[in-house]
C-alpha cells in the first residue's frame, strides 16, 4: 500500500470494505436471528428447548468442523472464487431455511447453513490480510464489525417484524434476497484474488492442514481464539432470560435495549478501530478487556433494576467486548505467513466455532432455572467469564510480542514501523 492510501482508501478498497460488511451482516444475522424466534418455533413445530438448542448449537458445530476440513484448501484457489462457493451454499442453507415445513429440515438446513456460512468469515479476513496492511486493518475490521451492530439495529427488529406479519420463515428468506444481491456484487465488480497462489506451495492441502496445525506460533493464536469466544458465548445464551426474570426488564422492552445497544455500536466500532490503529491493538485490546471485566462483575450480581441503568451498563459492556474482538481480529490477521493465511484463518474460524459451543453448553450446567424462571448461578458465571478474559491477555500479550517482533524484522532500518 503506497504512502498516500495508508490515511485514505481508494474507491475500490471501500467497496471491498463495504461489501465485506454486508456480506457479514447477512452471515451474522442468519445465526442472531435465530435466538429471538425461538418462542414462535417452540411453538409452531411443537419442539422442547432442548431440541431448539440443538437447532442453534448444531450450526455451531457444523461451521467449526467445515473449517477444520476446507482449511486445507483455503490458499490453494483464488479467494474470490472460495468466498463466492461458499456464499452460495450459505444462500441455499438459508433458502432451505426459509421453506423448513418440519423441526427435522429445520436441523439439516442449519447444519448445511453452517458448513458454508461459518468459512466465510474466515475468508473475508484473509481477504482484509491480503488487500490492507497491518497499519489500517483495524480501522477495516471496525467497519467490518459493525455488521454485528447492524444486525441487532436493523435485521433484528426487521426479522421480527416479518416473523408476526407474515410467518417464523420470512426472516430467512429476507436474508436470502439481501444475499443474492451482494452475490451478483461479488461476481460483477470483485476482482481475483489470488497473489498468494505466486507463492511456494507447501504440498498438497492436508500436508498443508498439518503444517499450520504444527507452528507453535499458530497453536498459541489458537490457545488465545478459544479463550477469546469463551466469554461472549457464556453470557449471550441466557442474556435475555436473566434480563427478564432476574433484572425485572419486560419482554417489550427488550427490542429498546437492542436497538439502543446497537446503535451505540455503529458508532463505536468504526471509532475503535481508528484508535487500534493509532495508539495500539494490544493497548486496545487491554482496555477492552478491563473494561468487559468490569462490567461483567457488575452486570452479573445485579438485581431488579431500571432499564436505564441496564442500558447504559450494557453499552459498556459491548463497547469492552467489541474493543476486544476489533482489536485481536486485527492482531491476529498479522500472525500467519502470507502463503498460510487462508488455512490459519480456517483453522482459527473452526475454533471459534468450536469453542463458542462448548461454551454455551458450558454455561448450561452452571447456570439453572428454577420454577418461577428465575436464573441461578449467574454471578458464578461472571466470574469464570473474567477468568477466561484475563488469561486471554496473557495469551494475546504473546502474539503481540510475536507480531511486533515480525513487523520490526520486515521494516527496513529508519522506516516507521505499525502500530501493534
Amino acid at each position: 500500500m503506497s504512502e498516500q492510501t495508508k490515511n485514505t482508501f481508494t474507491g475500490y478498497e471501500k467497496f471491498i470494505i463495504a461489501l465485506l460488511a454486508t456480506l457479514q451482516f447477512t452471515v451474522v444475522l442468519d445465526f442472531m436471528v435465530l435466538s429471538p424466534l425461538g418462542y414462535i418455533l417452540l411453538d409452531k413445530l411443537s419442539i422442547s428447548t432442548s431440541q431448539f438448542g440443538l437447532v442453534v448449537s448444531a450450526y455451531a458445530f457444523s461451521a467449526g468442523a467445515a473449517g477444520l476440513l476446507t482449511a486445507g484448501f483455503a490458499d490453494k484457489f483464488d479467494r474470490k472464487k472460495l468466498l463466492l462457493f461458499f456464499y452460495t451454499g450459505f444462500v441455499i442453507g438459508t433458502f432451505l431455511c426459509g421453506i423448513a415445513p418440519t423441526y427435522h429440515f429445520l436441523l439439516m438446513a442449519r447444519i448445511f447453513t453452517g458448513i458454508f456460512g461459518g468459512v466465510i468469515g474466515s475468508i473475508s479476513f484473509a481477504i482484509i490480510t491480503d488487500l490492507f496492511e497491518i497499519n489500517v486493518r483495524g480501522r477495516v475490521m471496525g467497519f467490518v464489525q459493525m455488521a454485528f451492530a447492524s444486525s441487532q439495529v436493523l435485521g433484528i427488529p426487521i426479522g421480527l417484524y416479518l416473523a408476526k406479519e407474515f410467518s417464523w420463515h420470512a426472516p430467512f428468506l429476507m436474508i436470502v434476497a439481501v444475499s443474492l444481491i451482494v452475490g451478483v456484487l461479488i461476481v460483477m465488480y470483485v476482482k481475483p484474488i489470488d497473489s498468494h497462489l505466486k507463492l511456494p506451495s507447501k504440498g498438497n492441502a492436508f500436508q498443508h492442514l498439518g503444517k499450520t496445525l504444527s507452528r507453535p506460533e499458530y497453536l498459541q493464536g489458537f490457545a488465545a481464539t478459544t479463550l477469546l469466544a469463551t466469554g461472549g458465548f457464556m453470557l449471550m445464551p441466557f442474556g435475555t432470560a436473566y434480563g427478564v426474570k432476574n433484572l425485572g426488564i419486560r419482554e417489550a422492552q427488550l427490542p429498546t435495549l437492542y436497538m439502543i445497544t446497537g446503535i451505540c455500536m455503529l458508532v463505536f466500532s468504526p471509532l475503535i478501530g481508528k484508535l487500534s490503529d493509532k495508539i495500539g491493538k494490544y493497548k486496545i485490546f487491554i482496555i477492552g478487556s478491563l473494561i468487559t471485566c468490569a462490567m461483567t462483575l457488575i452486570y452479573c450480581n445485579l438485581s431488579v433494576t431500571p432499564l436505564w441503568i441496564i442500558i447504559i451498563l450494557n453499552v459498556l459492556l459491548f463497547v469492552g467486548i467489541t474493543g476486544r474482538m476489533i482489536s485481536a481480529s486485527a492482531l491476529m490477521t498479522a500472525v500467519p505467513e502470507p502463503q498460510d493465511r487462508g488455512a490459519f484463518m480456517g483453522i482459527n474460524s473452526s475454533v471459534q466455532q468450536i469453542a463458542g459451543g462448548i461454551a454455551s453448553l458450558i454455561a448450561g450446567h452452571i447456570v439453572s432455572e428454577t420454577s418461577t424462571g428465575y436464573i441461578e448461578n449467574y454471578p458464578m458465571l461472571g466470574n469464570v467469564v473474567v477468568f477466561a478474559v484475563l488469561v486471554t491477555i496473557l495469551l494475546m500479550y504473546r502474539i503481540h510480542r510475536y507480531v511486533t517482533d515480525k513487523q520490526a524484522a520486515a521494516v527496513p532500518v529508519g522506516a516507521p514501523s505499525a502500530s501493534v
